[in-house]
């Protein structure tokens, strides 16, 4: 990770699967201010629920390694969104998708 956004990482971050075939990539204290509170709501609310499960199913949590700027991310992961060794990070507002270097939405 580039050093001029190490700091937006400070408070750690997650990553979960995205929307589609990519990764998405949040500071934790963004995850906790705006993912968590727009995942709670009915538990008879099929949307939300729905959310919840494509949203929380493999999350994971990790702190930056700010010495060198490098962030483990799991196999599955990796398997979700194809990507096999390079990774374009592309901002989305508040977060980062990660995406394949070959992913049709570049």
């Amino acid at each position: 990770m580039p050093t001029e956004l190490r700091d937006e990482f400070a408070s750690g971050l997650v990553l979960t699967r995205g929307f589609g075939d990519y990764l998405h990539l949040y500071p934790s204290d963004v995850w906790d201010r705006e993912v968590e509170p727009a995942l709670s709501g009915s538990i008879l609310d099929e949307r939300v629920a729905d959310l919840n499960v494509k949203f929380r199913r493999g999350k994971t949590a990790a702190a930056l390694d700010h010495k060198q700027g490098r962030v483990t991310i799991e196999q599955y992961l990796l398997d979700h969104a194809g990507i096999d060794r390079e990774v374009v990070a592309v901002r989305a507002g508040a977060y980062w998708r990660l995406l394949r270097p070959d992913h049709p939405d570049l």
